[in-house]
């Protein structure tokens, strides 16, 4: 099987997983090929998530670098068993990867955790507001294109529609609820939306008002997604440029940090939603 040409961020995740695990045990590429009786250029093929892996071949793996967390391996190897694809893949070709990544990485977290600053997160976005929002976009977007990452955005939602959806907090700035994309009535129903969205369970929304003054991290947008183990944690970084992801031990403990300061500055749940409501009263 060829080597894929674009392996998804869950793939490339099991492979650099696999990689930490020989880095730390000191094991040699050369030696990790040996003890799957492979050629020696497989071994980054499979860290960089390339070439599949089987769960037999990572418990092989992570046997033989002596990792000493059975839950570890076990998500790793229920990772390489994956095979269905997801509903994201259908819009594959048309949209950048990047994007599909987020849908992957939203599919497969137990908890997201949401901070910004100057726009409603997408996964309470409203499909009005939505279409706004992307019909600033410079450059602009064909048509095809924007009803393409329309229906991605209003696709995403389904993740709250699992018998078990994640645990979901957004912390919002003022200055993303007073941005007026689209007119009055796109806005309006924009706000109403998060408000309804605010009473789901297992959903938080906090609002930092202006008169928080300035905080940590202010000039950018990020999501925390929470894996069923904290070292398979991931941090999506938005910005001009497209979706990022990072996950390395002491990135995500700067973002779980980063996240406890921004609680802290915002109003509490109940205050929060008295908030967004007289955002609403003043339109």
């Amino acid at each position: 099987m060829p080597p894929r040409s674009t392996p998804t961020a869950r793939q490339r995740r099991l492979g650099s997983e696999l990689r930490r695990l020989r880095e730390e045990s000191g094991t040699s590429v050369r030696h990790a090929a040996g003890l799957l009786g492979v050629d020696r250029t497989r071994i980054p093929n499979i860290e960089s998530g390339r070439i599949g892996v089987s769960a037999e071949r990572v418990r092989t793996l992570a046997g033989h670098y002596g990792c000493a967390d059975p839950e570890l391996v076990d998500l790793l190897a229920a990772m390489a068993r994956e095979r269905d694809k997801g509903w994201w893949e259908q819009h594959r070709g048309a949209l950048p990867p990047g994007l599909l990544d987020i849908c992957e990485l939203e599919h497969h977290s137990v908890g997201l955790h949401t901070a910004v600053t100057t726009h409603i997160p997408g996964l309470l976005q409203t499909e009005a507001h939505a279409r706004a929002v992307f019909g600033v976009a410079d450059p602009p977007l064909a048509e095809p294109e924007l009803q393409d990452r329309l229906a991605l955005r209003m696709a995403r939602r389904q993740v709250f529609a699992r018998e078990r959806p994640p645990l979901y907090e957004a912390v919002v700035h003022e200055a993303a609820l007073r941005m007026r994309f689209g007119g009055p009535g796109v806005v309006r129903e924009q706000l109403e939306h998060v408000l309804a969205q605010s009473e789901r369970e297992r959903t938080t929304i906090l609002v930092i008002p202006f008169s928080a003054g300035g905080f940590p991290g202010s000039g950018q947008s990020f999501t925390y997604a929470a894996a069923a183990l904290s070292r398979l944690d991931t941090v999506q970084l938005d910005s001009s440029h497209g979706s990022a992801l990072i996950d390395s031990g002491s990135t995500l403990t700067r973002y779980r940090g980063l996240l406890e300061r921004l609680r802290a500055l915002a109003l509490p749940e109940a205050a929060s939603r008295d908030f967004i409501r007289t955002v609403v009263r003043d339109l």
